[in-house]
């Protein structure tokens, strides 16, 4: 059955952190996307010929339509202890995240919060999560049951840990194999979904239970990996004692098998150059956590290294749940500013929001199907407000440009300028209609030349 919407739109085309951004996105003040079974099968500029008959299109004149959000990196089984009172990572771990996540042998429970999880990321406008489950199947389960419902094109895995969790947590390492094939083979390939093969992080497996991760992902194809690398110096400090054999936390994972094309690696905050230059060489992906970075102390992402460099890494952005502190990427392009600046770079509103759609798809390997809006990828869409609130009313009409449109999205925005959501083509959420108490502004002047 066919769709459409109509409203300007903002897809990307090109790399900005590589390019000229002006080369590298494409705008349509007033655009037509029409869809097909859940696919774009045209996109570009409003004509009534292009509309099918009988289709009236979903009018958005005064919004902004992208593509999809990505969230690389998050925890949904986090999603009832986040903003918890953190204190630094292996402490935080252990008080909060090991104790809730005891309850997810419980599929009732584990179906509750993914429901949740899944009603806030598409509220956020996120239309491809990524996520860890606990180390019970029935949480892996009861995660693709409601992401079925929804139709997401979504990734996730059962959490390997053999050791230095608490024992109702702990699996084994042919236990955590066996569990994890089966899962794969039931969900792996199943709609849009793709299995994730996920060792939590290194200090909680043993090399058995890596080497077994690491002849999963080889055995059947197409799965992914998902793992924790140096986030915090504790961690670093403890890897090394656990592994001494190791150049480095890359290196632990590498001697297993587990660094190559769909592995990715969240935060990636304290990584030397040899393993910088190994995850280029690999085609392995870093993910971006700014909110969970800030939150815990974790440190400061180097994104001048991984994305402007000779030798730029894949990178893509995560909220990393509940660490993270918001599910709005929008939120999290925020703190990405921040974070930048304080490395002496300047992240720009088109690097930013590349960063959140094409740039993440490209990263994470799903480009072919997400990402842009152009004819022949899945109908994942948002549509934005720029002037969702009062403030961020009054502030866009200040705004000179599509670049300072932006901007201002990501630093005052968060859920609440979602509009609506589309996965495949089909609205799955829809903010719900408020009167505007924006006040009346006076007539807009001409700006004042600057005195230098």
């Amino acid at each position: 059955m066919k769709s459409a919407l109509r409203g300007p739109f903002l897809t990307y085309t090109g790399n900005p952190f590589q390019d000229d951004p002006a080369s590298c996105y494409r705008y349509e003040s007033d655009g037509l996307i029409v869809i097909d079974n859940g696919r774009i099968i045209h996109a570009g500029a409003f004509t009534a010929d292009h509309v099918p008959h009988g289709v009236v299109p979903d009018h958005h004149p005064d919004a902004l339509i992208l593509p999809g959000f990505i969230d690389a990196h998050v925890h949904y089984p986090q999603t009832p202890m986040i903003g918890a009172f953190g204190k630094q990572l292996l402490e935080w771990l252990e008080n909060y995240v090991f104790v809730i996540e005891q309850r997810y042998n419980d599929k009732v429970f584990a179906r509750a919060i993914a429901k949740l999880f899944l009603r806030e990321q598409i509220r956020a406008g996120v239309t491809t999560p990524i996520t860890y489950c606990t180390v019970h199947p029935e949480s892996v389960d009861a995660y693709f049951e409601e992401a079925s419902l929804l139709g997401l094109r979504t990734g996730a895995g059962k959490v390997l840990m053999d050791r230095n969790a608490p024992e109702a947590l702990r699996d084994s390492a042919q236990s955590g194999y066996d569990q994890s094939k089966r899962l794969a083979e039931r969900w792996h390939g199943d709609g849009r979904f793709f299995y994730v093969v996920t060792p939590r992080f290194a200090p909680t497996s043993t090399e058995a239970q890596l080497d077994l991760a690491g002849a999963l992902l080889r055995e059947i194809p197409g799965l992914y990996m998902q793992t924790h690398l140096a986030e915090n110096t504790s961690e670093l400090q403890w890897v090394a004692a656990l592994f001494p054999g190791s150049h480095d936390y890359l290196d632990v994972y590498d001697r297993h098998n587990l660094v190559g094309p769909r592995c990715l690696f969240g935060h990636a905050v304290h990584l030397c150059e040899r393993e910088w230059r190994r995850l280029a060489q690999a085609g392995a992906t870093v993910v971006h956590c700014p909110t969970s970075n800030l939150f815990l102390g974790s440190g400061l992402f180097n994104l001048k290294r991984a994305l402007v460099s000779a030798n730029p890494v894949r990178t893509a952005l995560g909220s990393d749940l509940g660490a993270g502190t918001s599910f709005s990427p929008l939120t999290t392009l925020n703190e990405a500013y921040k974070i930048a600046q304080l490395n002496g770079y300047a992240l720009s509103a088109h690097q930013a929001f590349y960063l959140a759609t094409l740039g993440s798809a490209r990263a994470i390997y799903q480009d072919a199907h997400i990402g842009s809006i152009e004819a022949g990828k899945d109908a994942d869409l948002v549509v934005l407000d720029p002037k969702a609130t009062p403030l961020l009313a009054a502030r866009q009409e200040f705004s000179e440009s599509l670049e300072e449109q932006l901007f201002v999205l990501m630093t005052l925005g968060s859920e609440t300028a979602v509009k609506a959501t589309y996965v495949a083509g089909r609205k799955v959420h829809e903010r719900a209609p408020t009167e505007s108490v924006m006040p009346a502004l006076p007539p807009r002047v001409s700006a004042a030349p600057r005195r230098i």
